[in-house]
């Protein structure tokens, strides 16, 4: 049996979490767009082309971070 420590488990759960997140900023920017921002937005209609970009630039920057900590970290 192999024993982890405490901080290999969470570096572990860490690139998890930044995969995941990243991965649905990448694929999915509107839904993102309307947990996030919607409500804050008076006709809320949809995200600009901005928005989705610069999200989609965050989802690939998380998603490299994630991926990293799990095999470098």
């Amino acid at each position: 049996m192999i024993v982890m420590g405490n901080g290999v488990v969470a570096m572990i759960l860490f690139g998890i979490i930044f995969t995941i997140v990243g991965g649905c900023m990448l694929l999915f920017p509107a839904v993102v767009w309307l947990i996030t921002e919607s409500w804050k937005s008076n006709d809320a209609t949809e995200p600009s082309d901005l928005y989705k970009f610069s999200t989609r630039f965050g989802g690939v920057c998380f998603f490299l971070i994630g991926l990293f900590i799990l095999f470098k970290g």
